[in-house]
């Protein structure tokens, strides 16, 4: 399938984080996008945004790794840029939404989004299980709504330069679903997804595609425990890494079983949605970061779903310690290899309010787990797993705040309903 420059027609990127800037070079310098438009909320990032903006002309920059594509570094202009929502006008026929999911109803709501007559699609960027059902539910829209599986790549604003997108890496694969059946725009979104590296499958709708982010999956038991937020949760740098065995990171049998319980509990719920279930191993091995067959035969990680959960727990054991190192590096004349686990933590800074500000891993993923779980409330669903997860960010969040006196500048602790 061919398709036609400005396939995206005039498109407004909501949000002004790194993942806004690189998707408006790409569907800019790319050909998909007619007009392109910018909108942020009302705020002091607006204002500096409106401010540089004003120097330095109406663009934004991408730049890719060095091992990436150079082709897709660039810059493109932006012909609207809107520094409060409220602001936009009815010109937009493609709206992306490059925020954090748990934004989306209030952001469409400050975009008055019935008041844009033009618009025929919402593009959401990195949702969670529920999130296209949850806006078309809660706002009554009529309109397309897309999802991806995730963000399809890794991207950052230097601290140097907090006005140009860096990429550092780009998924192996992202999934597009959308609302309606045989879309022919969902054609065209895997289309620019390929345009940037990823392989892009279309899936039969948005939850089928927001199903298969194996963050949803991983970051919860991983970084939602007392281990790892005590790391994330410290004005001390943290000399412990994220994908480490305890007692150097967070990885242990507990953290394990949390993850193989939480992987039964949102396929309950993604299938009671809609979305075919994943096999948690074959997924994290093909789609993700792949291990050698003599470490895990694939007959094992093809039937990993009819065994005990022992047998699981065990399976997944022996897939995070083969990737402690990266088992398809050249080793050194030691016989070192990489060392793939050392990813430092991410943690609380102080802004100039004198609030504390979450790092996005874990506060998205709480935010994507907390709309699970109250989806599986009205479903009647029990998420024993996920409530306790839950509940340990919000516990060691609470510490955090008493003991420093301060609260969080982008966290608001809320009542949770849990199933009996």
């Amino acid at each position: 399938m061919t398709f036609k420059s400005n396939s995206f027609g005039n498109t407004l990127i909501a949000g002004a984080g790194p993942a806004a800037f690189a998707a408006a070079v790409q569907a800019g310098k790319g050909g998909y996008s007619n007009k392109l438009g910018l909108a942020n909320r009302a705020g002091e990032h607006s204002e500096q945004l409106q401010e540089y903006f004003e120097r330095n002309g109406f663009e934004v920059s991408s730049l890719f790794a060095p091992h990436l594509d150079q082709n897709l570094n660039g810059k493109t202009a932006i012909h609207y840029f809107y520094p409060s929502l409220s602001e936009v006008n009815d010109l937009w026929e493609t709206i992306i939404l490059c925020t954090p999911s748990h934004t989306y109803i209030e952001v469409l709501k400050e975009l008055n989004l019935k008041n844009l007559k033009r618009a025929k699609r919402v593009v959401l960027l990195s949702p969670g299980i529920g999130s296209a059902s949850t806006i078309i539910e809660q706002l009554a829209l009529d309109i397309e709504v897309i999802s991806l599986s995730a963000y399809y790549a890794a991207t950052k604003l230097p601290a140097e330069d907090p006005f140009t997108a860096y990429t550092k890496a780009v998924k192996k694969k992202v999934y597009v679903g959308s609302r309606y059946k045989n879309s022919s725009f969902a054609h065209v979104l895997a289309d620019f997804i390929r345009s940037i590296g990823p392989e892009a499958e279309i899936l039969s709708s948005a939850v089928e595609a927001e199903a298969r982010s194996i963050t949803t999956y991983v970051h919860p038991p991983l970084f939602m425990n007392p281990v790892a937020l005590r790391e994330i949760l410290r004005e001390d740098k943290s000399v412990k890494s994220m994908y480490k065995l305890y007692p150097e990171g967070p990885i242990s049998q507990h953290a394990i079983k949390a993850m193989n319980g939480l992987w039964k509990e949102l396929s309950e719920v993604a299938s009671c949605l809609g979305a075919k279930p994943i096999n948690l191993l074959e997924f994290l091995n093909d789609d993700n970061y792949p291990v050698h067959k003599y470490t895990l035969s694939r007959n094992d990680i093809c039937q990993f779903p009819t065994f005990s959960p022992e047998k699981q727990e065990y399976l997944l054991y022996i897939r995070y310690t083969s990737i402690l190192i990266d088992p398809f590096s050249a080793p050194d004349e030691n016989g070192t290899y990489f060392d793939f686990s050392k990813v430092p933590f991410a943690q609380v800074k102080r802004a100039r309010s004198g609030k504390w500000v979450l790092p996005r891993v874990p506060l998205e993923d709480y935010h994507k787990l907390k709309l699970v779980t109250e989806l599986a409330v009205k479903a009647g669903i029990s998420m024993p797993v996920a409530h306790s997860l839950l509940r340990a960010f919000e516990e060691e969040a609470a510490r955090f705040s008493q003991t420093h006196h301060a609260s969080f500048e982008n966290y608001i602790p809320e009542a949770r309903e849990e199933t009996c």
